[in-house]
């Protein structure tokens, strides 16, 4: 039988459970057919580039599918009527990935990040200690020119 990756994408407002029951109904419609799941994987809630049909975010879940393709067929079908998913995506692959997707290997490596400090988010609790880019970098800008003339600055000591 064929391999196949599916992923769906459930509405921000649905629950965790919601999405469980409904990954349940997808896979026994599979097993009804004559496929198997191979491996289902819950990628959480995520922010989404564009609202789709009025939602900023979506729960995502992946199914590794060994079935035919008409299991498959049913399982969109489904899908579509469905008004808590908004987006279905079935691919067909030579061979399932071994071990964690890609998308989790990401959070994995994010959450280790995290731990670590100093990253990203860590700028306003005091990373990035030795770029200066306040007052001092203005100041050496602005050596050896005049002051442009109708500046509200004082004139310096030098000049006068």
């Amino acid at each position: 039988m064929p391999l196949y990756e599916h992923v769906f994408l459930t509405r921000q407002d649905a629950s965790a459970q919601q999405v469980e029951e409904l990954t349940a109904q997808f896979k026994g419609v599979i097993e009804q057919i004559g496929g198997k799941v191979a491996k289902t994987e819950q990628w959480g809630l995520k922010s989404l580039s564009y609202r789709l049909r009025k939602n900023r975010k979506a729960h995502f879940t992946l199914l590794n599918v060994d079935a035919p393709p008409g299991a498959l067929n049913e399982v969109e079908r489904q899908e579509r009527l469905n008004e808590d998913v908004l987006r279905y995506l079935t691919i067909r692959v030579e061979e399932h990935e071994e071990g964690p997707s890609a998308m989790m290997r990401k959070a994995d490596r994010d959450r280790e990040r995290d731990d670590r400090g100093f990253g990203f988010r860590d700028r306003e609790r005091g990373g990035f200690r030795d770029r200066d880019r306040g007052e001092h970098r203005r100041d050496r800008d602005r050596e050896g020119r005049p002051p442009r003339e109708g500046a509200d600055e004082p004139a310096s000591a030098t000049e006068e």
